[in-house]
């Protein structure tokens, strides 16, 4: 039927629902299209158009959550920000500035599961490229935008279980909980308007339940009476409708509107879980909870192991809850505890409970929960408290299980108490890991350390009364791997003589228990670090010659390589400490050698274990890089990587410089320090070279001034407030390294003076050198006289006039230039020669049947031309001197 006619038809084939049809207001006088003739307009408010988007988008948002399409949820998140920021003048107009309950619920849902989604290292891993950059800005940016709604969050998280719709203002029949629905309209199947619908809180689920619609009798009695309605339905139809209808129906809607939200609540559910409620499977075999005793039961050693043995035996099985094994092992150990079983019985149960929680973190890289390490720190104090206040239990390995003994003295255990203990070391080690270096967890975690430490002590005195030799050098390396890394400031104090010689300090300590294990230990791994331990705490000590003489006499840079990588990684910790005790003792050149095989592989960051590098292409696999992680080294035990390179770098300077200042114009000079040289490089490829910043500059500056004779320069670019706070101030003493450190600089850079400028001089005053290199003058006789015995300086000592006269033996540029073009030619022809001998002696010996006297005339003709050789250097020689 047309839309421009005002009544209905009278026809009998036309709908119900056009014979209901509301008389509408003339139309516009515009003209349309037949599309837009046939469309159906729906008016929607302002905040029903803005809350829909939103509505619409979290949907989206939560059908990505359940495929983990990060890339996706992304970009969603990101228009429901710009969806929010166009409905908050309709939510401060219609929620009073409180931000509506389904937005707080997203934002909560999506954070956890973000959370979730970060918490899952492995399942990360397997990430795609995309999603898991997508991973990282969503959580970036979602932590950031939800400071803003920090306490709507705290609020929602107090009763999250609260709908939706029931913080919202109630009216007195609790009828507003369909304000924020978005439409106030619902059709009805038949197409007419839904007369209930405009009565506010009426409800908008039309197809879901009969009972708010009437039953099917009803609707079939009502359309058999829609011919006796008129054609015109007019504003008094809805009157009577309304006022007769009110009374009648409002319990019944209330009631209505409670099952109403019990669906709705149900619905959400399963909308949110995505798999619909839980449901018992009938045939599915659940495991059963070991019965603990009955009332009248006599609770006696031999029940106590039985139910001991009982929840013992569903260990590894499927469906066996770990936590809930671990709860029935404190309740027995109560039960024992209360009934006064005897000490090896509550040695067992602890032992089974420490072992239970070893065993509930069901993955060995990663580290246990933190709740669970406190608890096992507690057993095992607790068994070991035991183990320690008595002389009458026995607890190895080597006593079967079908041979323990709980009710006689002595009491015989099966077991292994020093297993525990390294098992317990390791996972303390994996909870240093997972925690941030740079957090207040690590240093919560790292005073855990005090607890472990006391435990190893325990077990230690345990085993110097039962334990053989073997077990007694495995607790001592544990105990070793605790100390050796630690500095001990009574140690340098009683070199000073400021305490008593006989305090015992970690040296002493550590020196006690390495010669126990050198002289009982049968395997060479635990001999090994064991001495490197000790070269690692004598070089921390500054007891340089100690250190030194071990290292030389254990002969291990000869076998290291053929160690396990543990024991490698241990090595270079132990040749890089070595190299600063040389350093800070003035031994420049050991100093040197130490740290040179470290610096030269560019990968001083994983020989020493203290992080990865970036993986570059097919380097390495998933498996050899978590294997590598395993292996890392705790934060608190690192090395200072940038104070490493800065000792190399000043040590090659200070070898290097009066070495290229030596040999300026050798055209075979050797490179001492390859990573020296690439540093001076790249400062002499810049065109403009601005004031140091990065310790690097400050070094090469420094080399450039040394080069040139002047040490103050030098000498101010190496030691300033920049390098002291980042180097010099990390060492213990640091006022002494200094005043060494421009000690040396002041003799090298007057060996570089003297190598650069003797050719200038006919003679030098030994006082002047003094006064302008700050030296006193024995040390800068000694300095030359060292110069002049080891022929580095042509010249001669005059002691009366305290002056060093110059021989004038060195060559001048022209001269030098003139040598090594002398020295090329020389070798161009010797290669000529070799070669032209090399043709002669195949032409003598073709086919293998040369004649004797051939061989023999090419035999002398090679001896003459080694002779000849030896006479033009030896006249080359000559030359050079004169």
């Amino acid at each position: 039927m047309s839309r421009f006619f005002a009544t209905g038809s009278d026809s009998e084939s036309e709908s119900s629902s056009e014979e209901e049809q509301v008389q509408r207001a003339p139309a516009a006088a515009f003209t349309f299209s037949e599309d837009e003739e046939d469309t159906k307009r729906v008016v929607r408010s302002t905040k029903e158009k803005r809350y829909g988007e939103i509505t619409n988008i979290i949907k989206l948002i939560r059908n990505y959550k359940k495929i983990k399409d990060m890339s996706c949820m992304l970009s969603s998140f990101e228009d429901l920000m710009k969806a929010y920021q166009k409905a908050l003048p309709v939510v401060s107009k219609e929620e009073n500035g409180q931000t509506p309950r389904f937005y707080v619920r997203c934002l909560v849902e999506m954070e956890d599961f973000i959370n979730e989604v970060w918490e899952d290292r492995e399942g990360r891993k397997n990430m795609s490229k995309n999603n898991s950059k997508s991973l990282t800005s969503l959580r970036q940016k979602l932590r950031k935008y939800n400071k803003d709604f920090e306490e709507d969050i705290a609020k929602f998280r107090e009763n999250p279980d609260l709908d939706d719709d029931e913080d919202e203002k109630k009216g007195d029949d609790g009828d507003s909980d369909d304000d924020d629905k978005p439409s106030d309209f619902k059709k009805q199947d038949s197409g007419a308007p839904d007369v209930s619908s405009f009565k506010k809180g009426a409800p908008d689920d039309g197809s879901e339940s009969d009972s708010d619609w009437g039953s099917s009798s009803d609707s079939e009695s009502s359309s058999s009476s829609d011919d006796d309605k008129p054609a015109h339905v007019g504003p008094d139809y809805f009157r009577k409708h309304k006022e007769g209808a009110d009374d009648e129906a409002k319990p019944v809607k209330k009631e209505h509107r409670k099952d109403r939200k019990e669906k709705d609540r149900k619905k959400k559910r399963e909308e949110d879980d995505g798999l619909g409620e839980w449901k018992v499977v009938p045939g599915s075999a659940v495991a059963e909870k070991p019965k603990m005793f009955v009332k009248d039961d006599e609770i006696n050693i031999v029940a106590v192991l039985k139910k001991l043995a009982e929840i013992l035996a569903a260990r590894g099985k499927k469906r066996t809850d770990r936590r809930e094994r671990i709860e029935l092992l404190h309740e027995l150990q109560s039960i024992s505890d209360s009934h006064n079983l005897g000490p090896a019985v509550s040695v067992k149960i602890k032992f089974s409970i420490i072992s239970s929680i070893f065993d509930y973190n069901p993955k060995v890289s990663d580290a246990m929960k933190p709740e669970y390490w406190t608890k096992l720190l507690d057993r095992i104090t607790e068994m070991l408290n035991l183990l320690l206040a008595t002389n009458d239990i026995v607890i190895a390995e080597s006593v079967p299980e079908d041979e323990e003994e709980f009710e006689k003295v002595p009491y015989k255990i099966h077991g292994c108490v020093l297993t525990l203990v390294e098992r317990l070391d390791e996972e303390f080690t994996k909870l240093l890991k997972e925690c941030d270096p740079h957090s207040n967890e690590y240093v919560e975690r790292l005073k855990d350390e005090k607890s472990v430490a006391s435990v190893i002590d325990k077990v230690q005195e345990y085993l110097e009364r039962v334990g053989t030799p073997s077990e007694r050098c495995r607790v001592y390396l544990r105990k070793i791997e605790h100390l050796y890394y630690k500095f001990d400031p009574t140690v340098l104090k009683q070199k000073d003589g400021e305490i008593p010689a006989d305090t015992v300090t970690s040296v002493k300590v550590m020196e006690k228990l390495c010669k126990y294990i050198y002289s009982h230990d049968e395997t060479d791994r635990l001999r090994t670090r064991a001495i490197l331990s000790h070269i690692y705490h004598h070089a921390l000590h500054d007891n340089w010659f100690q250190a030194r003489d071990l290292i030389l006499m254990s002969h291990l840079q000869e076998t290291i390589q053929h160690s396990d990588p543990s024991t490698q990684i241990l090595y270079n910790r132990t040749i890089a400490h070595l190299g600063l005790c040389a350093f800070r003792h003035a031994n420049i050149k050991d100093a040197h050698g130490c740290l040179l095989d470290l610096m030269m592989t560019g990968k001083v960051k994983e020989l020493l274990a203290q992080g990865l590098l970036p993986q570059r292409q097919h380097e390495r696999s998933k498996e050899q890089e978590k294997i590598e992680k395993q292996r890392q080294m705790p934060f608190h035990m690192h090395i200072n990587l940038e104070l490493l390179e800065c000792v190399y770098l000043v040590s090659a300077m200070l070898i290097e410089i009066p070495y290229m200042a030596a040999h300026e114009f050798d055209a075979r000079r050797r490179m001492i320090s390859k990573t020296f040289y690439q540093q001076l490089r790249s400062s002499e490829r810049q065109s403009l070279v601005g004031p140091p910043e990065s310790m690097r500059e400050h070094v090469v500056a420094a080399s450039k001034a040394m080069r040139n004779g002047n040490w103050s320069a030098c000498n101010n670019y190496i030691i300033n407030e920049k390098m002291n706070a980042k180097v010099w101030d990390l060492f213990y003493q640091a006022d002494k390294v200094r005043d060494m450190l421009t000690r040396l600089i002041k003799e090298e850079a007057l060996r570089t003076y003297l190598f650069t400028y003797s050719y200038v001089y006919d003679s030098i005053s030994m006082p002047s050198l003094a006064e302008m290199f700050q030296l006193t003058r024995p040390v800068v006789h000694s300095i030359i006289s060292k110069m002049i015995i080891n022929e580095e300086l042509m010249a001669s000592l005059d002691d009366p006039s305290e002056t060093v006269v110059m021989h004038r033996s060195e060559p001048s540029r022209l001269q030098s230039l003139a040598l090594q073009l002398t020295d090329k030619v020389s070798n161009f022809v010797d290669s000529n020669e070799r070669i032209f001998e090399m043709k002669q002696g195949n032409f003598f010996s073709r086919g293998n049947q040369g004649n004797f006297r051939d061989r023999q005339n090419y035999n002398r003709q090679g001896q003459d031309w080694g002779r000849n050789r030896r006479d033009r250097d030896r006249n080359r020689e000559e030359n050079r001197n004169y």
